[in-house]
Parts: structure tokens; C-alpha cells; sequence
């Protein structure tokens, strides 16, 4: 399972969503990021693989950052998003 994760201005909890598939994972995050840098479409949707019927719509404009890691299904935590000096 692969998480894209959104941080907004304004807003200490990040919006994510999950992909099953790497492929889809990264193809989302590529179309999160060229939002960001183009600024449109003004509103995105969201949808979660994971969760069904779950959406959220995030206004572009307060996208800061968008991040994609892959959450480990053997532990049912997740690999340490972000970067770090730690492994």
C-alpha cells in the first residue's frame, strides 16, 4: 500500500489517500505536483483505494508539499515519510 500525502497551509493534520499499486501511486503524486506547479485545476478530488466512497476536494492553492512512501504491511506501521539522517 503506497500513501500520498498532502500538508495544507494552515493545517498540522495532513490529508492522505492510499494506492494499492506503486504505478498508481506515483502517477497521482505526478498529478498532485503538476497541479501545484500550474495551479490548476483549482479544486482537486481525491478518492481512497483503501477506504470506499471515501473523497476529499483540496483547494490547489493550499497545497504546500505532497509526499509519496509506502506503508509496510508486515508491521501495520509505516515507513518513515519524509527525510531523515535515521534509517
Amino acid at each position: 500500500m503506497y500513501i500520498v500525502e498532502l500538508a495544507l497551509r494552515m493545517s498540522p493534520v495532513p490529508v492522505s489517500v492510499q494506492r494499492k499499486d506503486a504505478g498508481d501511486a506515483e502517477a497521482l503524486y505526478q498529478q498532485i505536483r503538476q497541479a501545484i506547479e500550474q495551479s490548476q485545476p483549482r479544486l482537486l478530488e481525491l478518492t481512497c483505494e483503501k477506504v470506499e466512497g471515501k473523497k476529499v476536494t483540496v483547494l490547489i492553492g493550499e497545497v504546500l508539499a505532497v509526499q509519496l512512501y509506502e506503508k509496510a504491511s508486515a508491521t501495520g506501521g509505516s515507513k518513515r515519510p519524509g527525510f531523515s539522517v535515521d534509517s
